[in-house]
């Protein structure tokens, strides 16, 4: 192994309040409650985005040109700071102004919009956040990141004609056997025993020439889900023990990704994960190891073979079956789900600005997250930060606050006289 390519998502929703009809609110605050939203936020800055940041900001002037990560904000967060958090915006421009962090665009509103058969929302979505970006940061990202790592060939295609040489993909055993060039098979701590492909190199789309950087599950969810379970036999992680496991990987490029709130709330400060990420850089060089950004990733090494994911195979981070079940998955969602995407041309004829913007919030992939009804560990990871008691409610409170919204619609064509 010769590097590591480490990328953090960070992402808070707008979400619903429960709805009820009576309610006189208009506007964005109908439907959205921004009293649980800030309070959500607040929290979160507190035990995780305000220590995390310095502290990264520390390691980089710790270890200057040598600890270089990727992260990728949501406009709905950018958006939260600006008004609740403006602290934390400035240790975020801290960040891009450091020149060891690349930032990568997404979409706007951390949506499934890449799941229309139309792609005209998805690429307004993508534009919307490159001009956030830059506003923000003076930065033109050049690497892509779908919502929860949603990927098809398609979606590839997509993003490549939008100017991107990089995309990034989950990188489950489906997947990476799509792989059409053999890699020699290999056991390192079993972690592909039995495969013959490896999420560790640079890999290309097989429909157009954007570069393809495949997450380490398993490596990553060493670090995101399994850190503070006492039942893990590998439990307590140290940064020495999975930097050990790492130098022992075969392949050009580790690729970490995870969700930034690992850092002080998915794992709580008491668990050692600040500790983890302190001694993380020290540990990666001890052990041999250089960190490189996605687009040094794919200047430094060559594709090795081609992915080719249909659009009925489509792919993602999610869950054990890492495909687009964790929002489409059930009745209830795919309800939710056609509704929002069927009012699209109807929003947009109205040219109101506003109803655009309520309804591009309505996209936002973790209120059909939240209806899932998976069970086991996926149910608990589904359920985190839910304003719901169960997917049943969600559903309902979801459908109740939509079509209120799609009447609104309705109504204000009428009113303009463009109903034909």
């Amino acid at each position: 192994m010769n590097s590591i390519c480490l990328y953090f998502e960070i992402h808070q929703p707008y979400r619903l309040k429960w709805f009820w009809p009576g309610d006189q609110t208009e506007g964005f605050e109908r439907y959205f409650d921004n009293n649980v939203n800030k309070e959500i936020f607040e929290k979160v800055a507190t035990k995780c985005y305000i220590p995390a940041n310095r502290l990264l900001l520390e390691l980089i002037d710790e270890h200057r040109n040598e600890f270089k990560f990727s992260i990728s904000i949501t406009g709905t967060l950018l958006d939260q700071c600006e008004k609740w958090g403006p602290e934390v915006l400035d240790t975020f421009i801290q960040l891009a102004e450091s020149g060891s962090v690349e930032f990568i665009d997404e979409t706007n509103y951390h949506s499934i919009s890449s799941l229309f058969e139309d792609r005209n929302e998805f690429i307004e979505e993508v534009k919307q956040h490159r001009d956030n970006i830059y506003s923000q940061f003076s930065i033109l990202p050049t690497t892509f990141r779908n919502t929860e790592l949603i990927y098809n060939n398609s979606i590839a295609e997509t993003v490549f004609d939008m100017g991107y040489n990089c995309i990034l993909a989950e990188g489950a055993d489906h997947i990476i056997n799509s792989a059409s060039n053999h890699i020699q098979s290999f056991h390192t701590r079993n972690i592909f025993e039995g495969t013959n492909f490896s999420p560790n190199y640079v890999y290309k789309s097989n429909n157009c020439d954007i570069k393809v950087l495949l997450r380490n599950y398993k490596l990553s969810d060493d670090i995101g889900y399994r850190f503070s379970s006492s039942s893990w036999p590998e439990h307590p992680l140290t940064a020495e023990k999975w930097a050990n496991w790492a130098s022992n990987a075969q392949g050009d490029t580790l690729n970490i990704f995870m969700d930034y709130e690992t850092f002080g709330e998915h794992q709580w400060a008491d668990t050692g994960i600040f500790e983890f990420l302190k001694a993380y850089p020290y540990e990666i060089k001890d052990n041999g190891l250089t960190f490189k950004t996605p687009s040094e990733t794919i200047r430094d090494y060559q594709p090795v073979g081609t992915i080719d994911i249909g659009d009925y195979s489509t792919t993602s981070w999610a869950d054990i079956e890492r495909d687009t079940s964790a929002w489409i998955g059930n009745d209830m969602q795919l309800r939710c789900f056609e509704e929002a995407r069927l009012i699209e041309p109807y929003v947009k004829k109205t040219r109101d600005q506003n109803l655009i913007h309520i309804w591009k919030h309505f996209l936002t992939s973790d209120h059909y997250y939240y209806m899932s009804t998976k069970w086991l560990d996926d149910a608990d990871v589904h359920s985190y930060f839910s304003i719901h008691s169960s997917p049943y409610d969600a559903s309902i409170n979801f459908m109740s606050a939509f079509l209120d919204f799609k009447s609104l619609v309705f109504r204000t064509l009428k009113e303009k006289n463009l109903t034909n």
